[in-house]
């Protein structure tokens, strides 16, 4: 089965954020219909109406991932990841510009992108040197610094004019304002979910990058689960599975009695 006539150049959703509701009711249709066979106040909408599910839960992916690990985790997306390596190999002479070619950078982000764990001696060993990677259509291109620079956003957000903490920062920084009996405990428990956790060395550069913030004597830990790339799924399955889950969904009745509920309970 196919999806029935997408929008042909563009994604209905952008960093979580709906912004074609008709492609997205369509690709919903496409997953509930054809895929599990059995949200905003707009997606419950259309779930209650159109999908007449009985019950609906919405969560952020990190919290999720939380769930598959019993562990507090932080989750960045890759789409940053992919725009800068379009407009990398854009710099390099290669364009990419419909649905199709997009797929086709995802595709080279996730089989060739690495974490440099000494970036900038990483740019000087790789100056020059290329490998090729063959596209679906038989056509081969040469890889170089791209490969490395992309995903180098993830610590550096600067790179493409982010004025943001590195996932570094960001986890150093959540763990020191928790209660400070508790700093050790987190320190040694951070988790990684998700795809763009994937790259060759991104925990081994994450633990360096948090070593230098860290005062000596911590112990830190970094714990990479071979399933990271599903632990969204995974923590929604054990979440739905607890007894205590029908407290958090909302109901049909709850829906049509008050829509704002969708807000309270979920996400």
């Amino acid at each position: 089965s196919r999806i029935t006539r997408p929008s042909q150049n563009k994604i209905p959703i952008e960093h979580g954020i709906v912004s074609d509701w008709d492609d997205m009711e369509r690709i919903w249709k496409y997953i509930y219909e054809e895929e599990l066979k059995t949200a905003s106040d707009k997606a419950a909408q259309m779930f209650f109406e159109t999908f007449n599910v009985p019950a609906l839960f919405a969560s952020i992916q990190a919290v999720l991932s939380l769930y598959s690990s019993r562990r507090t985790t932080v989750d960045i997306a890759g789409r940053d990841v992919t725009e800068y390596l379009q407009l990398l190999l854009r710099i390099s002479g290669y364009k990419f510009t419909t649905t199709a070619e997009k797929e086709v950078i995802r595709i080279i982000k996730e089989k060739t992108c690495y974490i440099a764990l000494f970036p900038i001696k990483e740019e000087k060993d790789t100056n020059g040197k290329y490998d090729d990677f063959t596209l679906p259509d038989g056509n081969v291109d040469k890889l170089g610094s791209e490969r490395f620079k992309a995903p180098e956003i993830l610590f550096n957000p600067e790179l493409i004019g982010l004025e943001y903490a590195g996932i570094h920062q960001v986890v150093f920084d959540s763990i020191n304002r928790t209660d400070l009996d508790l700093r050790k405990i987190l320190f040694a428990n951070v988790v990684l979910s998700g795809g763009s956790t994937l790259y060759k060395d991104f925990g081994t550069r994450l633990l360096s990058e948090i070593r230098k913030l860290a005062v000596k004597d911590i112990k830190i830990k970094i714990f990479a689960p071979p399933e990271r790339k599903y632990s969204t799924w995974i923590g929604g399955s054990i979440l739905a599975a607890l007894s205590t889950f029908k407290k958090m969904w909302v109901s049909a009745e709850e829906f049509q009695e008050d829509r704002d509920i969708i807000h309270r309970k979920s996400f």
